[in-house]
């Protein structure tokens, strides 16, 4: 069972994020913020993390840059999760290292599809 690190400071999101992940057979870790998922992602070792780009604390943008910079977790695909779908948004996620950049809002059932077709992307 892949696991799965959730960063999302909104609690709604997350709580719906992490619940569709489980039901659809994932092991899930869900953190409030930017700079919890940094400390969490050599802790847990998950095979992917979802990140929301504007959290406190750490943006998304800076805790990708900090995860890539760890020789101990820098091979796990960082995944964006925004609603913040303008081309510079996009390009500044990529930069920071992130593997993909997925846009709210979403449908529970094509995210947990989404992150399937991740893992097998990414040969996890």
């Amino acid at each position: 069972m892949a696991k799965i690190l959730i960063a999302e400071d909104e609690r709604d999101i997350r709580d719906l994020v992490a619940f569709t992940l489980r039901f659809a057979g994932f092991d899930v870790v869900a953190v409030e913020n930017g700079a919890l998922a940094v400390e969490a992602a050599p802790l847990e070792m998950p095979d992917l993390i979802l990140m929301d780009v504007r959290m406190p604390r750490m943006t998304g943008y800076e805790a990708c840059q900090h995860i890539k910079a760890d020789e101990r977790v820098r091979h796990i695909p960082v995944v964006f999760l925004s609603a913040k779908g303008q081309d510079n948004e996009i390009q500044a996620g990529l930069d920071a290292g992130a593997s993909e950049y997925l846009l709210k809002p979403f449908a529970p059932m094509e995210l947990a599809e989404k992150v399937r077709e991740l893992l097998v992307k990414y040969g996890i």
